[in-house]
């Protein structure tokens, strides 16, 4: 696969069907301006059966596009600061457009989704040029559209973590394909209410933005494909911990294994990052326009994180942790944000732990293999990417298209991380299927 081309065909800006109201802004949070240093990927793989895409520039698909904009002014909008002399950033709704790449891939979907090599490949599927001084027309959302040999297709969508988290990304994705397929109403309309608070920032007892290293240059990725029958087998074995809990607890411990030189340091602590729409009240809605995440830390010693039959209870002190989250805490954590969100964003993937992002909330499998846009075709897969990662390094815990209680799990680490963790034994017995290794 690391032969593969993937040749850029056209670039055009799409905007929405009909004009938005003008002058419109939306305002960004401190918890926008603390994700600001990262990017957001999503890329959704599709066979294509149904032949529902053919070309771009003329096909239905681009009609589909324009319409569910003209409900996401936002998405179309620019970035910018509130005054002339700085001030908070906003989006201002100025119907500016989405930047649109066509490109073709030398290969068959088929022979791209099994290859077990080509982690760096993947990043050829979406398309990002980072923020410039000068805002003004830059577009901070940006998709490519793929087109492999035999008529598969992947659509790769990315944004500014500044504006919106993974939710709102799968959201926006899966009313683009409801709007193609004439599903009216779209299952999550839009929320562009910020949130609100009215407390004095107490910093007590949450997870500040990290400081620390700047983004390893020799970060790559893989993904770890795990079945459903594994996945309970394990959970069987750990009554009341998720997926999460237990595959978030086993890649933390290979992957402190790996990292020898700090195998000396008394405690171990991992960042595990979770949507908190459903954690406070009231709740937000799916399509939560912004960031709606929480990063909380969790601890063990050296010797407890080190023991290799000790992965269920490891797993088991995950789940309690999760669960003792308290909406105080994360109403702490937002405002804190707010409090510093005049200072300059930080790495908040992986700069001085291991990051776990937990992608497990009960919308998440439908937002991302209910987004169709043939009547009877589901993704094949959906692959996620987080631009900057800090050295320590990410590992995300997602739906699998198999359903059920199959995961993918991606990381994102050292290359020569990646490589050791795709020949772990302890991670091998498990019979996951790894594709896209760096």
């Amino acid at each position: 696969m690391s032969d593969c081309k993937v040749t850029l065909d056209s670039k055009l800006t799409v905007v929405s069907s009909r004009p938005v109201k003008s002058g419109m802004t939306h305002k960004l949070l401190g918890v926008d301006h603390g994700m600001g240093y990262h990017t957001l990927h999503l890329i959704f793989y599709y066979k294509n059966e149904e032949k529902w895409f053919e070309s771009f520039g003329l096909d239905p698909l681009r009609e589909s596009l324009s319409e569910v904009l003209s409900l996401y002014p936002t998405v179309t909008g620019r970035l910018g600061r509130e005054t002339e002399d700085g001030g908070d950033w906003e989006v201002r709704c100025n119907d500016a457009g989405v930047r649109v790449i066509k490109a073709n891939v030398d290969s068959t979907i088929e022979e791209w989704l099994s290859s077990s090599k080509g982690g760096s490949d993947e990043v050829q599927l979406i398309a990002w040029d980072d923020m410039p001084l000068d805002t003004s027309t830059w577009s901070p959302f940006r998709i490519q559209i793929n087109s492999f040999k035999e008529g598969g297709i992947a659509i790769g969508v990315s944004c500014t973590h500044m504006i919106a988290d993974l939710t709102f990304l799968s959201s926006f994705f899966k009313s683009w394909s409801q709007i193609h397929r004439h599903v009216i109403p779209i299952s999550h309309p839009p929320f562009f209410t910020p949130v609100s608070f009215t407390s004095s920032p107490n910093n007590n007892n949450m997870m500040s933005p990290n400081s620390g290293p700047k983004p390893q240059t020799n970060i790559t990725s893989a993904t770890f494909k795990f079945s459903s029958s594994i996945i309970k087998q394990l959970a069987s074995k750990c009554p009341g911990a998720t997926a999460f809990d237990i595959l978030a607890a086993l890649f933390w411990s290979r992957v402190t294994g790996l990292k020898d030189s700090k195998m000396c340091k008394q405690n171990h602590s991992l960042s595990i990052c979770r949507d908190f729409r459903n954690l406070i009240n009231p709740n937000l809605p799916v399509d939560y326009f912004g960031n709606a995440l929480h990063f909380s830390k969790f601890s063990l010693n050296s010797k407890e994180i080190k023991n290799e039959n000790k992965i269920e209870d490891i797993a088991s002190l995950i789940h309690m942790h999760m669960k003792d989250v308290s909406e105080k805490e994360i109403w702490s954590s937002i405002e804190s944000f707010e409090s510093e969100k005049e200072s300059t964003p930080k790495c908040m993937y992986g700069s001085s732990e291991l990051t776990c992002v937990c992608m497990e909330e009960e919308e998440t499998e439908p937002l991302l293999y209910e987004s169709m846009f043939g009547d009877n075709e589901k993704p094949a897969h959906v692959s996620c990417r987080i631009g900057n990662v800090g050295g320590e390094g990410l590992v995300i815990v997602m739906p699998s298209s198999e359903g059920g209680f199959a995961r993918n799990v991606i990381v994102m680490l050292q290359e020569e991380e990646v490589d050791k963790l795709c020949k772990d034994e302890e991670i091998l017995k498990l019979e996951p299927t790894i594709i896209f290794s760096g």
